[in-house]
């Protein structure tokens, strides 16, 4: 108890890690949302060469159509807002009428330059007299839980809770091994079994403070859906801390350095922030590194949380996530208690 009440006055006495640990996510969600909040399509920009026969009439076409954003360009001009990116595609006029025929000119890899083709080539159609036999309409639907911030919350609330696993058990072990802090403590009547446990007491009593914060947020201002129960997503949360928190000890358990147990969390953390879907999902990713990205405990993590929350899911079907999490818990924290050195 007077380990656990040490660590958690050591946390509380530095505003930057209180900072980092509840401010800046729910900064960070805040900013996203907003960024991508419900709002009308972006207009697509497109170039019309201004010297190509016909290019004024190709742009009124153009312009006739709400999506799209025409705009006569010179040749040079043209292909440097292409390369650049400042427009989606570019349309060359081979006639003095839309009838006659056009050049699309676009990067078929940019998911923009695919999409302003199909509409421009709609609309050329469209002006040069052809009709759609089936007639179609549309119905505008948006559900919660499909939106950006939806997939958002979730992902940052993993990141969340590795980084403060991560970053703030292992950092604080080495920091008191480099003061000489831990050389001290050999000759207390304490096991290093009690003194690292009191890292993850800590960390349990942090979580709710965080998820509280963070999802309450999402919640409150943008209305983000809890569709599972609260109770299996406190048992989530719960072993994702101690997943990391455990991870954190064994990062820490014999480096000597800040510096050196900084290049090891940012070497084990970096592959999650990139490849388990923080920010997007990571079915993006090639086949072939699915199941390296599937074994990562902050993938298993995001598809749990996500699951929950937006579908509703139960533990009994995520049990394989809830496996990959309990098995880096169970290996980091024995590794941490063998490997664990005072000195």
């Amino acid at each position: 108890m007077q380990l656990s009440l040490a660590r958690f006055r050591e946390f509380v006495r530095e505003p930057e890690a209180v900072f980092w640990v509840f401010f800046f996510p729910i900064l960070l969600a805040a900013g996203l949302g907003i960024a991508f909040r419900h709002r009308p399509p972006d207009l697509l920009r497109v170039g019309v060469v201004a010297s190509a026969p016909g290019a004024a009439a190709l742009a009124h076409a153009l312009s006739s159509d709400t999506r799209l954003a025409p705009q006569l360009l010179s040749d040079t001009a043209a292909a440097t807002a292409l390369r650049r990116g400042s427009v989606a595609l570019v349309v060359v006029a081979r006639g003095q009428a839309t009838s006659d025929s056009v050049d699309y000119l676009y990067d078929e890899t940019r998911p923009e330059g695919a999409t302003a083709r199909l509409i421009v080539d709609d609309a050329v159609q469209r002006a040069a007299g052809r009709h759609d036999p089936v007639p179609v309409a549309e119905q505008h639907v948006h559900e919660r839980g499909a939106r950006y911030i939806d997939f958002l919350i979730p992902g940052l609330l993993g990141m969340n809770l590795m980084g403060s696993g991560i970053w703030g058990l292992g950092f604080a072990i080495v920091d008191a091994r480099k003061k000489k802090l831990l050389k001290r403590l050999v000759a207390t009547p304490m096991s290093h079994v009690e003194y690292l446990s009191s890292f993850l007491v800590l960390r349990l009593v942090l979580l709710v403070f965080e998820v509280v914060m963070l999802v309450g947020f999402g919640v409150l201002a943008f209305g983000v859906p809890l569709r599972g129960s609260l109770v299996q997503l406190a048992v989530i949360t719960l072993l994702s801390a101690l997943c990391f928190g455990a991870m954190g000890l064994l990062i820490a358990s014999r480096t000597r350095t800040t510096e050196g147990v900084s290049g090891l969390m940012n070497f084990v953390m970096l592959p999650m922030w990139i490849f388990s879907g923080v920010f997007f999902s990571s079915s993006n990713f090639p086949a072939v590194l699915q199941p390296f990205i599937q074994a990562l405990p902050l993938t298993a993590v995001n598809n749990a949380l996500r699951a929950n929350m937006l579908q509703g899911t139960g533990l009994g079907a995520l049990w394989w996530e809830i496996a990959i999490i309990g098995a880096w818990l169970v290996v980091s924290f024995v590794l941490a208690l063998k490997l664990f050195r005072w000195k």
